[in-house]
């Protein structure tokens, strides 16, 4: 037995006098492999509070932020159509992207890195009604659950940004049954190229966009754009004046939307570290610079600083800092607030009128002019020599801006061609618009049975 002790003991000491040889060299003990699996990502119950927090900060940017920044901007007649409409989209896309949307957009099945294919452009539907998202499933360091609800917000407020574009003049029915053919067809593929990771279209060219300069206002934009030209102009358009019905509530809805794009931005780290902190920065600084640069081109042209351009150079700020907030730094923020509340200015007034297009609300010459504006300077913003966080490897400002000009253009006419398909579509089988006397009686009324204010 002692003989025996003996050989045990010495082998023992052999093995902890080769462990500690091991971990003075560097090479792993036996142990590390469970020390690894210690080190793995879990689940950061402080990244897990912001991105709550920025789930309601954002779904807070449409209901009421948009709703009431737009329902102030329509005449009193058109203004519960409005709000229904942004009411509408949200319930209905809500549903779709427990159904369907998020699988689409989000599922990496027969993705590779640097290959190109279907599911490059579509997510796989191996996640259709949430399979296999269980509150044990983590994303990160947070609950798939929750990045589920973040994206949700995302996917929400995109097509509601679009009803501007048409506001006053187009069928309810109409309206929803477009929202989700685009919803389906040109928001989940662009954010499934953007966003998906390795393997995905844009993923694999290395664009730069942090929280929805492609995904979210140059598709909107531009479905905005052609939606407004294939539904017509208002009645009246041009020969009689359509001034905002309650400028209040403009400004009051611009607000809440400045205050919610923290969410919108700052949440889009996914954690709550010095990237989300600097997003929420430069997202504060390109704001700001935009809208006073909006209300000193106002007062010098003009004479007046107006309450309404000074809102709405404040979301193009918004719109213009998203691509760039996770990448850019204060003075690239600055240059993207200036650059874009000057372009916007340019396109929602001179290019819009010389066009005679009737674009409501501005939907592209905000949203649509201020997302290719930040898409582009987002390849600019992000070089070291501006304050950014610096470019990948091998590759130079004028090839990330190059890069960033190729995902603009697709995402230009992938939305541009779905929109416009979606909209003939309609056209034929149930129309666009409503009727002349339903224009004329208001969409309150005539629609929803329904009107904002009563005469005492």
């Amino acid at each position: 037995m002692k003989k025996h002790f003996l050989i045990f003991s010495l082998l023992c000491s052999l093995f902890f006098i080769e462990s500690a040889f091991a971990q003075a060299d560097g090479t792993p003990a036996p142990e590390a492999p469970a020390a690894a699996a210690e080190a793995a990502p879990a689940l950061d119950s402080g990244d897990t509070a912001w991105m709550i927090t920025a789930s309601a900060l954002v779904l807070f940017m449409t209901l009421p932020g948009l709703a009431l920044f737009y329902g102030g901007l329509v005449r009193s007649k058109n203004v519960l159509s409005v709000l229904m409409q942004c009411f509408g989209i949200t319930g209905v896309i809500t549903v779709l992207w427990v159904i369907y949307g998020y699988s689409v957009a989000f599922n990496t099945d027969g993705m590779a890195a640097d290959t190109v294919n279907f599911n490059s452009f579509f997510g796989g539907l191996g996640t259709m009604f949430l399979k296999g998202v269980t509150v044990e499933s983590i994303s990160g360091t947070i609950p798939t659950v929750v990045f589920v609800m973040f994206q949700m917000t995302f996917a929400i407020i995109t097509p509601a940004l679009i009803v501007g574009a048409f506001a006053e003049r187009m069928k309810f029915s109409a309206m929803l049954l477009f929202s989700v053919i685009w919803f389906t067809f040109s928001y989940l593929p662009i954010c499934h190229m953007a966003w998906s990771g390795a393997g995905s279209f844009f993923g694999n060219w290395g664009v730069l966009d942090f929280a929805g300069g492609t995904v979210v206002h140059i598709n909107a934009g531009v479905a905005g754009l052609v939606a407004c030209i294939m539904v017509g102009k208002r009645l009246g358009h041009g020969s009689e004046p359509m001034p905002p019905h309650s400028v209040p509530l403009t400004l009051i809805g611009a607000a809440m939307l400045w205050v919610g794009w923290f969410g919108f931005n700052a949440g889009s780290e996914l954690a709550a570290d010095g990237t989300a902190g600097m997003a929420m920065l430069v997202t504060q600084v390109a704001t700001a610079t935009a809208a006073s640069t909006w209300m000193f081109i106002e007062w010098f042209g003009k004479g007046k600083p107006t309450a309404v351009g000074i809102a709405t150079g404040a979301v193009a700020g918004l719109v213009a800092i998203t691509p760039a907030s996770g990448t850019a730094g204060p003075m690239g923020a600055i240059l993207i607030g200036a650059a874009a509340s000057f372009l916007c200015y340019i396109a929602a007034t001179k290019i819009k009128s010389a066009f005679g297009y009737d674009d409501s609300l501005d939907v592209f010459g905000v949203h649509g002019v201020g997302g290719i504006v930040g898409a582009l300077l987002t390849g600019l913003c992000a070089s070291e020599a501006l304050g950014g966080s610096g470019l990948a490897d091998g590759v130079s400002v004028g090839g990330q801006i190059f890069t960033q000009f190729k995902s603009v253009v697709v995402t230009v006419v992938w939305s541009g061609v779905v929109s416009a398909v979606a909209l003939f579509v309609i056209k034929q089988v149930i129309g666009l618009r409503a009727s002349e006397e339903v224009e004329s009686i208001g969409l309150d009324l005539a629609e929803h049975g329904e009107e904002g204010y009563h005469a005492r």
